[in-house]
């Protein structure tokens, strides 16, 4: 079964569809350009009625008894379709969990390090899950760590919005950060930008 895409009207148009001289069969059920029932009439008479209106004689319905054909600008509808398309990849892009481990006890340019990190999952789109464990006696300092993840928030709060607040979940303590709808603005701005240079 073809899929389909729904085409101003709310007339679903098979995504496998024929085109004018492409549709073989000897007549069809025609809809105007708004809609409007046309009847049924032959293949060449609804080319003619289509080049008459500067349009396209599309087939929508290839399995109906005739197949139902629709008065569009084929242009303009695969123009449609694809920046649907585009939309709907993006809505769908999935924002992975990525998770980022520290210790209480990190050195300063292992921290920033992994701050970098941290910042370009976040660039991607992705929930960030910042995790800091505790081992031994380091568990009875968890001020520690606390204030290691304010750190790390405050460092990154022009890009993020905090999901979950800091909480301990066995010898380890969590947050998970996601990235602010301005930052996602900005780093499509960035991406663009800077589409020719590497890294």
């Amino acid at each position: 079964v073809a899929q389909t895409q729904t085409y101003d009207g709310g007339v679903a148009i098979a995504r496998q569809y024929r085109v004018n001289e492409q549709i073989r069969v000897p007549r069809v059920r025609v809809i105007g350009e708004d809609g409007e029932q046309l009847g049924v009439m032959t293949v060449p008479d609804a080319l003619a009625r289509a080049r008459i209106n500067e349009l396209d004689l599309v087939e929508v319905a290839p399995n109906a008894d005739p197949p139902v054909c629709r008065l569009l600008d084929y242009g303009k509808l695969r123009y449609l379709t694809s920046k649907k398309e585009r939309e709907t990849r993006k809505s769908q892009k999935s924002n992975d969990l990525k998770e980022v481990r520290f210790r209480p006890n990190i050195g300063v340019h292992d921290f920033y390090a992994k701050l970098r990190k941290v910042r370009q999952f976040i660039g991607n789109g992705d929930k960030v899950k910042l995790t800091v464990r505790f081992r031994g006696r380091e568990a009875v300092h968890q001020q520690l760590g606390l204030s290691l993840l304010k750190r790390v928030a405050d460092d990154l709060k022009d890009d993020v919005r905090l999901e979950h607040a800091p909480s301990m979940e066995g010898r380890a303590m969590s947050m998970v950060l996601i990235p602010s709808p301005t930052s996602t603005v900005k780093s499509e701005r960035n991406d663009n930008a800077t589409a020719v240079t590497t890294e």
